[in-house]
């Protein structure tokens, strides 16, 4: 039966944590600086490039990524639950609020995917 309250719940609560959960991403995207991003991300450059398309084949493109991807890597590196020796160097001394700033500055990036 549709909208029944079988469960004791009012059936549009289910709902309102569904969309609330979609929107607490987003609330960090209007958060974070892309400007102060874009200035944190001079020490990227010699890895990611300046408009964050890598100058070393080892390195990631960072142009476009997804913000909350950014994010959680960046947290990981800083953590050490993913390793990578240059990378938990480069993070050590970020706070969230850099962190948070660079990936929405290198998920600000325009990118265009060219077909084959």
């Amino acid at each position: 039966m549709r909208g029944s309250r079988a469960s004791g719940k009012p059936a549009g609560r289910g709902l309102a944590a569904v969309a609330l959960c979609f929107l607490l991403p987003t609330a960090s995207v209007q958060a974070a600086d892309v400007a102060a991003g874009r200035a944190k991300a001079v020490q990227c450059a010699t890895c990611h490039g300046a408009n964050g398309i890598a100058t070393l084949p080892d390195a990631p493109n960072l142009a476009g990524q997804n913000e909350i991807y950014l994010v959680k890597a960046l947290k990981d590196f800083k953590s050490g639950e993913r390793k990578n020796e240059m990378m938990s160097l480069m993070v050590a001394n970020l706070s969230d609020t850099d962190i948070e700033n660079l990936a929405a500055f290198y998920q600000s990036i325009e990118i265009t995917v060219k077909g084959p």
